[in-house]
């Protein structure tokens, strides 16, 4: 977790623990702009769990199909939390869900229990190619925004490359890479390591016009890049039957042992 302030480290701890009365964390992951590769002084701690409800409450006529969300600020750190129930992530996770995929195979964990391996490699064996319709409609989303922007926005813009080439790098390779430091060399983006750097001066940071202008042209290529990398995917079209009875027969025996 080094990609975090002793300070930030310091808040995460004092909000999860706050938590730990009312839910059963099997991972808490960092995402947003730290798990991405371009944290400003002032960005906030996005903070992405898979919480385990004991079967006894599951089966209760007073549980809530609800994900949990908060959103405070602590020490002057604005903390953005969200879990959900395991059952939700894993059928997401079957579905191509890049969301629930990237809370248990990301590389940044703020907590995790001793099954996480497990989940992990479980995960794996159910990855297939329903997974870039998810990506291609987040970064479609994300250009959506940019644009609402009048193409200003720093953030916006790499969420734009972030999502398209993590997409991209799972479908050629079988491995989910959110951090931009890594992907754009391989991807054929260098050049976008000028956007990382205006990101850097914060959150809000804006693009200059003829970067603007530049990047409205580029960004096509992005896409064309991802939809490019499904033909030629290492993965299943879907999750093989084995391997996902597999992740089912898991989350059984997991909620078996914590009735």
């Amino acid at each position: 977790m080094n990609v975090l302030t002793e300070h930030q480290t310091a808040v995460a701890g004092r909000f999860l623990a706050a938590l730990r009365g009312e839910r059963r964390h099997l991972v808490v992951s960092l995402s947003g702009a730290h798990a991405y590769g371009f944290p400003s002084p002032d960005s906030d701690l996005d903070l992405k769990a898979i919480h385990l409800e004991p079967a006894s409450r599951l089966l209760s006529l007073e549980w809530e199909h609800t994900p949990a969300e908060r959103l405070e600020v602590i020490g002057g750190v604005e903390v953005d939390y969200s879990s959900n129930e395991l059952r939700d992530v894993l059928l997401g996770i079957l579905r191509g869900n890049g969301n629930y995929l990237e809370r248990v195979l990301g590389h940044l964990k703020v907590e995790a229990r001793a099954e996480l391996p497990e989940l992990q490699a479980l995960t794996r064996g159910v990855l297939s190619r329903r997974l870039h319709r998810h990506y291609q409609g987040f970064a479609r989303g994300q250009l959506r925004e940019w644009e609402r922007t009048g193409f200003t926005s720093v953030k916006k813009l790499l969420y734009v490359l972030r999502t398209t080439l993590t997409g991209t790098h799972a479908l050629l390779t079988g491995e989910l890479a959110t951090d931009l430091n890594r992907l754009l060399d391989l991807y054929g983006f260098s050049s976008a390591n000028e956007l990382i750097e205006q990101k850097l001066l914060g959150e809000s940071a804006e693009l200059p016009v003829e970067m603007a202008e530049k990047w409205r042209k580029q960004i096509g290529r992005a896409f064309e890049v991802l939809d490019g990398s499904l033909p030629r995917s290492i993965l299943p079209e879907e999750p093989r039957a084995r391997e996902a009875a597999a992740l089912d027969a898991w989350q059984l025996e997991l909620r078996r042992r914590s009735w």
